[in-house]
């Protein structure tokens, strides 16, 4: 397989420097090619405005979703952002790794996301209809391709579980998994989550680099993460709300787009 690793830390360094390396070495011994976008270390600029849009007027009212799919329709989007395109083409699976600051990715990370997930590419994509809304959620230019998540955190494995002060993990990453990979097309596998880092002892760390190289391992078989698809007839259109009887009655929330019979399993 190939497969883009994007890394969002400061500080090669640092653990999730070191987890990087063993990930990378992981997948080139089971004979997998390995490309990184390596955002600090290459200066990545995080914000969107008027330099995004050379092509138009610099004195012109700039909105967002139009200029930008204007650009790449055009193909004249910056060379940073087109060269993250033929990545994302060129690899089968996807691995955005990061720290977890403050309940979430770091700006940095969200600024490829903002700048690459272009109006044409990874949204506003597919017919809108009665009967279809785009392709996107299990649609879309990225589907059959993979993505998972490589996070670390500061806070206890018990912080972040269904009764934990924080919020369970799978809820806090919903926003990435659904609303990053699964919008465009992904298959998204479970996240690896290292938990309580900064207090990582050596033989915690062997632990943890032992669950990140059998996950490497199993990168192409992994079930993924049982989202319901918005054009696979579980959703009314063009309300995009669940249909009646679908999920547990009790349920609410980001656990309705599980599919519960394949969650189940």
């Amino acid at each position: 397989m190939k497969v883009l690793l994007v890394f969002a830390h400061p500080e090669p360094r640092s653990l999730n420097g070191a987890l990087r390396d063993i990930a990378i070495k992981e997948l080139e011994a089971q004979g997998h090619e390995v490309r990184i976008s390596d955002l600090y270390a290459d200066r990545w600029k995080s914000e969107v405005n008027h330099a995004d849009f050379r092509s138009r007027a610099p004195d012109a009212r700039l909105k967002v979703a139009k200029a930008s799919g204007e650009a790449f329709a055009t193909n004249a989007l910056t060379e940073d952002v087109k060269a993250e395109h033929e990545k994302l083409l060129w690899a089968d699976v996807l691995i955005l790794q990061f720290p977890l600051w403050w309940y979430s990715m770091p700006a940095i990370l969200k600024g490829w996301v903002d700048r690459v997930y272009a109006y044409g590419f990874a949204y506003g994509v597919g017919e809108h209809s009665d009967k279809y809304w785009g392709n996107r959620f299990g649609e879309g230019t990225l589907a059959g391709k993979r993505a998972m998540l490589l996070v670390t955190t500061g806070g206890w494995e018990e912080h972040y579980s269904a009764r934990g002060i924080n919020g369970p993990i799978d809820d806090l990453l919903f926003p990435i998994n659904h609303g990053i990979l699964f919008y465009p097309g992904y298959d998204v596998l479970p996240p690896f989550v290292a938990y309580r880092v900064d207090r990582l002892d050596e033989p915690g760390f062997h632990v943890v680099a032992e669950r990140l190289r059998e996950r490497m391992r199993t990168l192409g078989s992994m079930p993924p993460i049982p989202y319901r698809r918005q054009n696979g007839g579980d959703y009314v259109i063009p309300s995009l709300q669940l249909r009646p009887g679908l999920g547990d009655p009790n349920a609410n929330g980001f656990a309705l787009h599980l599919n519960g019979a394949k969650a189940a399993d």
